[in-house]
C-alpha cells in the first residue's frame, strides 16, 4: 500500500483533516454557493464560503450539531428554494452520462406528461446553468425520502407502493423508455404529505432545524406518492423489441448481465423491480407468500420468459382482488422478530387499525383518492 493511500481516509481525504470539516465533494458546492444563490437556491450554512464550524466554540461534538452534518454524494446536494422555502435536491448533469438524463427528465416533466397520475418519474423543477469558473448544469428536483423510511406497516401499504411503481414503469415503457436502474436506491417517496414540517436532509429522522425528531403521519393517514429517480442510465428506443449493451446499476444480480452480451433493457427493468420485492420484502418479512409466484415470473433466469409490465399489472390487479381487508390491514412483521415481540406489535397495531376503520381509512392507501 502506498503512503498516499495510507494517509487518506474513507473519502480520499488526508488523515490530518479536521474531523467534521468539508470533504472534497462538498468543497465544490462551497465554491459555487454564491452563484447558486443568485439562481434562487440556498445551500445549508455548512457550505457558506465564510462558514466556521460551530462546534469549535460550543464545545459540542460535530455529529451532534446541524452544521456538522455532511452530504456525501458524488454529484448531488440538498438545498432550499428561497422563494417558497421548499426543500430541493440539486444534481449535476455529468458528461459521462451524455445527454440522455436531462433529455429524458425533461420528457417526463413536460406540461403534457406531468398531469398524468401514472407518471412516477420525479418531477424536474428547474435547470440551473452555472458559468464560473467552468460551465456546469444542475437539475433541480423535490427533496424525497427512501421509499422504505419509515418502513411499511401493513400489506395494504405495500400493495399501494408496488402498484404505483408498476404503473410508473408501464408509463415509461409505453414511451419506449427503459429506466435501466430501477432498484431500491432509486425509488423514493414524496414526503410532503407525511412530513408537512419537513426533516433534516442528512439525518432524516431529525427535524429540519436539527433540534428534535421529525414529526410524521402514517401512510394510511397521508398516502405518499412514490417516484423513480436517477435517469442517468435510462434510454429511449424506437420500440421495446431491442437489445443494448448491459449497464449494471445498483442491482448487479440480473442473470443476463453475467454473460456480458447485449440484452433487452425492458426485460431487465422487470427483473429489477421483481428482485426488489424479493430482497426488500419477501426475504425480510413474513406473510408475502401471495407475491411469490409473480416475483418468480418477473425474475425468471431467461429474460425472454419474463412478463411485460402490462402483464405484471394484470396479475397484481388479480392479487389485490384476492386479498381480504383483514390481510391488507395486517401488520408486516420481520422474520427476525421473536414471536413474543410480534404479539406485542400485533396488539398495538390492532388498536391503530380499529381507529382507521372507524375513520373509514381505506386498507390500500391511495394518494389520488
Amino acid at each position: 500500500m502506498s503512503s498516499r493511500l495510507r494517509n487518506t481516509d474513507t473519502y480520499g481525504e488526508p488523515n490530518d483533516r479536521q474531523a467534521g470539516t468539508l470533504v472534497m465533494t462538498e468543497r465544490w458546492w462551497r465554491e459555487h454557493y454564491d452563484e447558486i444563490a443568485e439562481h434562487g437556491y440556498k445551500l445549508r450554512p455548512r457550505y457558506h464560503p465564510q462558514w466556521q464550524p460551530s462546534w469549535l466554540t460550543s464545545g459540542k461534538s460535530f455529529y451532534s450539531v446541524e452544521d456538522g452534518q455532511a452530504t456525501i454524494l458524488r454529484a448531488a446536494m440538498d438545498a432550499t428554494r428561497t422563494r417558497d422555502n421548499r426543500p430541493v435536491m440539486l444534481k449535476k448533469v455529468l458528461s459521462a452520462d451524455g445527454p440522455h438524463e436531462l433529455r429524458i427528465n425533461r420528457l417526463f416533466s413536460s406540461s403534457e406528461l406531468t398531469r398524468e397520475p401514472q407518471n412516477h418519474c420525479a418531477p424536474l423543477l428547474g435547470v440551473i446553468e452555472l458559468r464560473h469558473p467552468e460551465p456546469q448544469t444542475l437539475m433541480v428536483f423535490p427533496f424525497l425520502r427512501p421509499f422504505n423510511k419509515p418502513r411499511m406497516q401493513t400489506f395494504g401499504e405495500f400493495v399501494a407502493f408496488f402498484t404505483q411503481i408498476c404503473e410508473g414503469l408501464r408509463f415509461m415503457h409505453e414511451r419506449n423508455v427503459a429506466h435501466r436502474d430501477c432498484t431500491a436506491n432509486n425509488i423514493m417517496l414524496d414526503p410532503s404529505e407525511m412530513y408537512p414540517n419537513g426533516f433534516h436532509p442528512v439525518k432524516i429522522d431529525r427535524s429540519r432545524d436539527f433540534k428534535g425528531s421529525a414529526k410524521a403521519y402514517t401512510r394510511i393517514q397521508r398516502p405518499p406518492i412514490y417516484y423513480f429517480i436517477d435517469l442517468g442510465l435510462s434510454r429511449q428506443y424506437t420500440s421495446r423489441n431491442v437489445t443494448d449493451e448491459a449497464l449494471r446499476g445498483g442491482d448487479k444480480s440480473a442473470p443476463e448481465h453475467k454473460s456480458g452480451r447485449r440484452c433487452n433493457p425492458f426485460h431487465t427493468d422487470i427483473y429489477y423491480i421483481g428482485n426488489l420485492v424479493r430482497e426488500e420484502f419477501i426475504n425480510k418479512y413474513r406473510g408475502f407468500e401471495f407475491m411469490e409466484d409473480l416475483i418468480s415470473w418477473m425474475t425468471h433466469e431467461d429474460p425472454a420468459r419474463r412478463p411485460r409490465i402490462e402483464q405484471v399489472l394484470q396479475n397484481l390487479t388479480n392479487i389485490r382482488r384476492s386479498l381480504s381487508k383483514t390481510k391488507l390491514r395486517s401488520a408486516i412483521t420481520s422474520r427476525k422478530a421473536p414471536k413474543v415481540f410480534g404479539l406485542i406489535q400485533k396488539t398495538r397495531h390492532t388498536v391503530r387499525m380499529v381507529k382507521y376503520v372507524v375513520l373509514r381509512r381505506p386498507a390500500i392507501p391511495d394518494p389520488y383518492a
